[in-house]
């Protein structure tokens, strides 16, 4: 027997070892599986050259678990080793450059990954001892046995072995005995073995007998050699990409369509995508694509690797370029993988490009599953989004679909506005704010639907890249207003405006967190007696703050609605007349002493134009005081008549109201009251 010491300076090699990626120490497995799998491929280059005589016809990687005796052996018949080739791969070369960064990260264990691979020494990660029995392929060699406790020290010793190949015996710790479990072995294979190019076989096959699962005598094997990524495209047919989907998304609904990868240069890539149908949350999409290295599994956690819009596909992505043994920081730092990002984002937009241009048609019915992916693509990532703005498509309230260029020259004769810019108005709720809708079609208007989550982010986008574009959605304000074309004109003075904004005032909802503004608009006499609009830029603030998790301060800030009388509608006229008629000679009373106070606070104000604040009579100033509080003792009252007298008109409170139901808004005893209301009035 031979014994030794592994060239290593430090005996806390293998207590880092077993610490870093503790999170992921299941992770051993696919690195000795992998390794059986590399040397078994090895083993058929050799025989395909005629350079050994050793079989490969039934090149396989056996996992066996032993319960009683707590091993888990990965056992293959591929090249093996002989007792130098130990020495040299195992005892030597696994660590060279290992102990420079046990002195630079002994407390820092996480930062050695990436520098060197962990391979056959992950195995330490889960065992008391390891043991490794092999024999080379080579003729005449003899079977070897190396075994190590964790420690530094090792020894080796001949063996016996039937054939060529390799055992990894690991003898599983106490703290990893839930590694020596069936099940767990196999949920452990079949997430990073599942496509790995030589058969890996776990167990035997079962089935079912006499009312049970029992074992049969064939093997079971876990993985697919032949994935439909390493094929090429010309031999696979839409079945075979459809069926490969359903094997990686058993559950998933069946997706839109694919992007099949193959590149070998200027780097090696092959994979594919598929785009699935994206409901209007984005979240719960994330992390369906699985990131492999020569059809091992490394992750399906791609944020930061590739870019954020790309993690709402599914599917594969297989380089060899890509590290196996690396944490996420080293691969969203690795040029490699930023250059296969960049690639597949080209490649994304050139497959969308080609769609659109072969079959519209079919582009468009697609649309509205695919808007999210596109719109988070040109949000997030601006090469996507330059590219995108080809077959970026807005669709209308007739269900019509145009491009950017498309659609502008549909609407810019109608909807530019007197400051010569184009007006994109939208609705976020056909239902809700239909309406509004048919307002603004009624005025030879055309209405876009932008109803998803990414609406408000997009439009503000669109509005910086184009300074001559205002997106404004159609509830934003009266359909006078939305796409001003001349200044507008009055029916009203200030002063009938003045005395009616309380009167209205008065009957809105003392609903918490919403605000309403009374403003007055002359919208013709056939418009409604009563619109209530929404501000554009404080609705959009307060929706980029709920996106946002609430972190922008508009999140918190009240509704803030506007009531729009139409000052040139019969019934609003008919309230300021009954207001005339019914306030009475006090009211007058208190508007004429109003008036007149005002005058000599005007004629005072004045006679003080020109003088310095000390050359002011001290009774003007005091009589100017005195004048400033009764003003606004009589504007109070004023007011208090005016509300008093809004909340007893009942014409006042059912404009109102119909404007309430009309945005949905008049619910529980309120509406009630609207419905009583409208049947004394109609009587």
């Amino acid at each position: 027997m031979q014994k030794g010491k592994i060239g290593v300076s430090s005996d806390n090699l293998f207590p880092i070892i077993k610490k870093f990626l503790y999170s992921d120490h299941d992770i051993f497995l696919r690195e000795i599986v992998s390794n059986a799998v590399d040397a078994t491929q090895k083993l058929k280059t050799l025989a395909g050259r005629g350079e050994t005589k050793a079989s490969v016809e039934d090149a396989k990687v056996r996992v066996s678990l032993d319960e009683e005796k707590k091993t888990i052996t990965v056992s293959d018949n591929g090249i093996g080793m002989t007792a130098d080739e130990i020495e040299k791969y195992i005892n030597q070369i696994a660590f060279s450059g290992a102990n420079e960064f046990l002195e630079k990260y002994e407390n820092d264990a996480n930062a050695i990954i990436g520098h060197f691979g962990l391979g056959f020494y992950s195995s330490f990660m889960v065992s008391d001892k390891v043991e490794i029995v092999t024999k080379s392929h080579q003729e005449g060699a003899t079977a070897v046995k190396w075994s190590c406790d964790g420690s530094p020290e090792y020894s080796i010793e001949e063996a016996d072995r039937d054939g060529e190949g390799t055992d990894i015996i690991m003898y599983v710790n106490e703290d990893s005995k839930e590694f020596l479990n069936k099940e767990r072995i196999s949920e452990i294979l079949n997430r990073y073995c599942k496509f790995l190019p030589v058969p890996v076989v776990f167990g035997k096959q079962t089935e079912w007998k006499d009312g049970q699962q029992v074992e049969t005598e064939e093997d079971n094997q876990i993985n697919e050699t032949n994935p439909a990524w390493t094929k090429a495209p010309v031999d696979l047919k839409e079945e075979d990409y459809a069926s490969f989907y359903r094997k990686l998304y058993p559950m998933g609904d069946d997706p839109l369509f694919n992007i099949h990868l193959n590149v070998d240069y200027p780097f090696n890539l092959t994979g594919i995508l598929y785009f699935p149908k994206l409901k209007n949350s984005i979240e719960v999409q994330k992390n369906k694509i699985q990131l492999y290295s020569n059809q091992v599994f490394v992750t399906d956690s791609v944020e930061g690797i590739v870019p954020e819009f790309l993690t709402l596909l599914h599917g594969v992505i297989d380089s060899p370029d890509i590290p196996l043994n690396v944490s996420r920081s080293y691969l969203q730092s690795d040029s490699n993988v930023k250059k296969i990002s960049s690639h597949i984002t080209k490649k994304v937009a050139d497959r969308l490009n080609q769609l659109f241009k072969d079959n519209r048609e079919d582009f468009e019915k697609k649309w509205d599953d695919l808007k999210i992916f596109i719109e988070y693509g040109m949000l997030t990532d601006e090469k996507f989004a330059e590219r995108a703005m080809n077959f970026f498509l807005f669709k209308n309230t007739d269900g019509k679909y145009f491009t950017f260029e498309e659609y502008e020259n549909l609407i810019k004769e109608n909807q530019t506005n007197k400051d010569n810019n184009l007006v994109y108005l939208y609705t976020s709720n056909m239902d809700e704010q239909y309406t509004f809708v048919q307002t603004a079609k009624d005025k030879g208007y055309d209405v876009l639907v932008m109803d998803n989550v990414l609406a408000t982010p997009l439009l503000n986008k669109f509005e910086q890249q184009y300074s001559d574009k205002r997106f404004v959605r159609v509830d934003s304000d009266v359909v006078e207003n939305l796409i001003q074309k001349e200044e507008e004109t009055e029916s009203l003075s200030w002063e009938e405006k003045e005395e009616l904004s309380p009167i209205f005032q008065a009957v809105c909802p003392e609903t918490n967190g919403v605000n309403y503004i009374v403003d007055f608009k002359n919208m013709g006499e056939k418009g409604q007696p009563i619109v209530i609009t929404r501000n554009e830029f404080m609705r959009r603030m307060k929706d980029m703050g709920q996106l946002q998790g609430g972190m922008s301060m508009y999140g918190d800030l009240p509704d803030s609605l506007n009531l729009v009388v139409n000052t040139a509608h019969p019934l609003v006229q008919k309230v300021l007349e009954a207001k005339e008629n019914k306030m009475g000679e006090e009211f007058t009373t208190i508007k004429d002493e109003l008036a007149e106070k005002k005058q000599e606070r005007q004629e005072l104000e004045k006679a003080k134009e020109g003088k310095k604040e000390e050359e002011v009579p001290a009774a003007d100033k005091e009589k100017l005081e005195d004048l400033s509080k009764t003003i606004a003792e009589l504007e109070q009252q004023k007011r208090a008549k005016l509300t008093d007298f809004g909340k007893q008109n009942k014409l006042t409170k059912q404009l109102v109201d119909l404007a309430l139901l009309a945005n949905g808004m008049l619910k529980g005893e309120a509406l009630d009251q609207f419905v009583r209301r409208s049947v004394e009035l109609i009587k």
